[in-house]
């Protein structure tokens, strides 16, 4: 059994990221911008919100974040969307998910200009994904492939499942491994007999937050584990949705969690506003 490190990968893209960020300084005098909006008191959001910030900071973006009380009107935000959509200095924006219930996220979500939706979610680029085109794609399955791809693990014609049907990670996940040639199956809560399912697989992911969800006898021999889910046991410790001990045992490949895919959504976050930033800047030329 080996890790899939993506804490280690994702640093290298960091690097990269870093050394790009200069290069596009000095040619083009542009810094990459990147605005988020953070709705209410979640204290897991607040903290994924801090860790984005601080990774914008190493990189050398330009970060905003517009903090609003739980109580926002829809006007309000989709207010702060429209001047952040004209703002030349802002090439990415993200909201953190999920939003209160007043709140249409449908709305907010398409009301960001495509060309600045780095987490992915804009119809338009769900579209352009779908597809098979260059757009945006959701930061959390495209670490996964980044992540399949610097362990040299080739999805084409492999039995991949993917285990959760979410906007933002199952379906997506499932149209990138559809892209890169693998035979896909989608199960969702729905799903009659997940074992079934999942002992087909080559290539396992699971992203539905529920601790312990795949067992060992839920897998195959030498299957490659994706696991997406993060969850906080009732020990306070961080887990995924697959019971590391026992599958590890059994599996030639695993992420770990916390250490795995985590690390490589912020990576594929800085990743996407640097595209964006190249784009933009190639407009103003």
């Amino acid at each position: 059994m080996q890790l899939l490190d993506g804490k280690a990968l994702s640093q290298k893209i960091e690097q990269t990221v870093h050394l790009q960020v200069k290069e596009l300084k000095k040619e083009a005098g542009i810094v990459p911008g990147l605005a988020v909006i953070l709705v209410g008191h979640d204290e897991a959001s607040a903290a994924y919100v801090n860790m984005k910030k601080k990774a914008c900071d190493r990189v050398g973006f330009y970060s905003v974040t517009h903090e609003m009380p739980e109580d926002i009107s829809q006007d309000a935000i989709e207010n702060t969307i429209i001047m952040m959509n004209k703002n030349p200095n802002i090439d990415g924006i993200l909201i953190q998910l999920p939003l209160p219930p007043q709140i249409d996220t449908t709305k907010i979500l398409e009301l960001v200009d495509p060309s600045k939706d780095v987490d992915g979610f804009h119809p338009y680029n769900v579209g352009r994904l779908t597809t098979g085109l260059d757009g945006f794609v959701p930061c959390t399955p495209l670490g996964v492939m980044h992540l399949l791809a610097e362990y040299n693990i080739d999805v084409k014609g492999k039995n991949c499942v993917v285990v959760g049907a979410s906007n933002i990670v199952g379906k997506p996940m499932a149209a990138l491994l559809l892209n890169a040639n693998a035979t896909v199956e989608i199960c969702h809560i729905f799903t009659d007999d997940l074992k079934k399912h999942t002992l087909k697989a080559d290539v396992l992911l699971v992203g539905v937050g529920v601790i312990n969800l795949i067992k060992e006898d839920m897998v195959k021999q030498d299957a490659v584990i994706i696991d997406i889910g993060i969850n906080r046991a009732d020990n306070g410790k961080l887990v995924g949705d697959v019971d590391f001990e026992n599958v590890s045992k059994k599996c030639s490949y695993i992420t770990p969690v916390p250490g795995g895919v985590g690390p490589m959504t912020i990576a594929m976050l800085l990743s996407n506003t640097f595209k964006a930033a190249k784009i933009n800047a190639s407009k103003r030329v």
